[in-house]
């Protein structure tokens, strides 16, 4: 008989990494801190997962995924709302980070991502600073928008803030 392949599903969040291991069903928690992760990362390659499965969550996981590309592990990053939605198809509508962890590997097994090199710093960084000013327009056009129905006694902050925003 040809065992199972091992995965491994990380939920992230600011605070914490919940893990699932699949087929063993082993789960855990752990800080999520520079420390934890480096220390997680021997664990996980002497699993010898075929995927390691992780939800985009704001760059949270970005640490984590260097790390795990690093040592060479098969790391595939995905939108949460995809995890979501596998959740609700088969019928796990509770949302925890526990519960996220355990529905990645269903989602692996159907959707069989593939793992993706990690891209380059410089790329990494022209992102980042697309984002940062996809947030500044977005917080420019929200200022605007607050000042015609601001009270008098808001506008002036309202006003010195548009004006830091675009000077």
């Amino acid at each position: 008989m040809v065992p199972s392949p091992l995965s491994v599903d990380i939920d992230v969040a600011k605070a914490t990494l919940d893990i699932a291991v699949r087929p063993t069903a082993e789960i855990w928690s752990a800080s999520h801190d520079a420390t934890v992760i480096d220390a997680l990362v021997i664990p996980l390659g002497a699993l010898a997962p075929t995927l390691i499965v992780l939800e985009a969550t704001g760059g949270y996981q970005g640490p984590l995924v260097a790390a795990l590309v690093a040592a060479d592990l098969p790391v595939v990053v995905v939108h949460p709302r995809h995890i979501r939605a596998c959740a609700q198809a088969v019928g796990m509508l509770a949302k925890t980070d526990r519960l996220d962890a355990r529905v990645m590997a269903p989602f692996a097994e159907a959707v069989t991502p593939a793992p993706r090199p990690l891209p380059d710093a410089q790329t990494q960084e022209l992102r980042a600073l697309l984002v940062r000013c996809r947030q500044l327009v977005e917080m420019l056009s929200a200022e605007r928008a607050r000042l015609d129905t601001a009270p008098p006694g808001i506008q002036d902050a309202i006003q010195a803030h548009l004006a830091w925003l675009t000077d």
